[in-house]
């Protein structure tokens, strides 16, 4: 099969190809078009760079030129699936300034539909990756799919917009288009500005563990590798113009998480530093996962074992993470704003 990803290059992108390449071994031809913005990083992959049935393009999915770069496939004769990775997706950075947000959230997949349409491309799935935060807030029970879309931020409604912009392409040019809305992901290779490499880079480094409000917002954790299985499940199981939930079923409030981050690094709770909550923070994010379940599907990682296997993760990869932090000068200015004065 022949596959486009696009933000291949980030936190799920990344797992994603090394996910199709574990699996479909030289079956699988890859295309990873990816921007390299700050968390995009190419060496992620560096074990497939020239590979025959891997290419990487370096290219913006909101510019039509690099986009229809990418479509030619790794050896020029097209690609079967486009799964769509590519975004802005930090909450803070979206309420400091939600342009970048608009552009590559909704016009980048605007373009990516938009060629395929045009260039009449034969695709058998396209699958827009969305989140279970355009749902916005729930007290209690679990969103499903037909609930309706009540973003609360700018990063939330611009995933909002190239959700449904993909669905509208689906209905009105019966594009092979679904859609997947996901909980909060975790695991290797994750940008350390997210809550769980954060604060366990930051726990390693004796650094204070920012934590938002009271700490009983709640989130269900979804291991980044059942993420990818359930992807893959879909693009052959699932059913076009139809959306999915992916949840892990791990709820827990970040103050849990950030207890467990600490008893794993073998730090004191006095790290924890209580800071102003976020600007429009959800409460609580919950899936109803039902519909996903009766295709067969079930995430079968223990959360225990991979939220250890993750902090273990960065603790063996700290040049990794490490030389992010250092060579970042988005990354020290986003900490320093964030959690000055500490």
């Amino acid at each position: 099969m022949r596959y486009l990803v696009t933000g291949g290059a980030g936190f799920i992108g990344s797992n994603f190809i090394r996910f199709l390449f574990n699996k479909y071994g030289d079956d699988a031809q890859v295309v990873n078009l990816d921007k390299l913005t700050y968390a995009g990083i190419r060496e992620n992959l560096a074990e497939y760079e020239g590979r025959q049935n891997y290419r990487f393009v370096k290219g913006d999915i909101a510019n039509a030129a690099d986009v229809a770069e990418a479509y030619r496939g790794v050896d020029g004769s097209g690609v079967d699936i486009v799964v769509n990775f590519a975004a802005e997706s930090h909450v803070d950075r979206s309420i400091d300034d939600a342009t970048e947000f608009i552009e590559t959230d909704v016009r980048g997949v605007l373009v990516l539909l938009e060629h395929a349409r045009r260039a009449k491309l034969d695709l058998k799935r396209f699958v827009q990756i969305s989140t279970d935060e355009v749902y916005g807030s729930i007290d209690d029970g679990s969103f499903t799919e037909t609930d309706p879309l009540q973003p609360r931020n700018p990063y939330s409604a611009s995933k909002a917009g190239g959700d449904r912009m993909a669905y509208a392409y689906a209905q009105t040019y019966q594009m092979p288009v679904i859609v997947t809305r996901a909980s909060n992901n975790f695991g290797p290779y994750q940008y350390p500005e997210k809550l769980i490499p954060l604060f366990v880079t930051n726990a390693i480094d004796d650094l204070p563990l920012p934590l938002y409000g009271d700490g009983k917002n709640v989130r269900d954790w979804l291991f980044v590798d059942d993420h990818c299985a359930a992807i893959d499940f879909l693009i052959e199981r699932g059913e076009n113009s139809e959306v999915y939930n992916i949840g892990g079923g791990n709820e827990r409030e970040n103050r849990e998480i950030t207890y467990r981050i600490l008893e794993l690094t073998q730090k004191p709770e006095s790290l924890i530093k209580p800071v102003g909550d976020r600007q429009g923070h959800d409460r609580r994010y919950s899936l109803d996962t039902t519909k996903l379940a009766s295709l067969g599907f079930k995430c079968d990682t223990d959360f225990d074992a991979a939220l250890e296997r993750t902090v273990r993760w960065y603790m063996d990869n700290e040049p990794w993470w490490r030389a992010i932090k250092e060579r970042s000068a988005e990354y020290r200015a986003f900490y320093e704003k964030q959690y000055a004065n500490r």
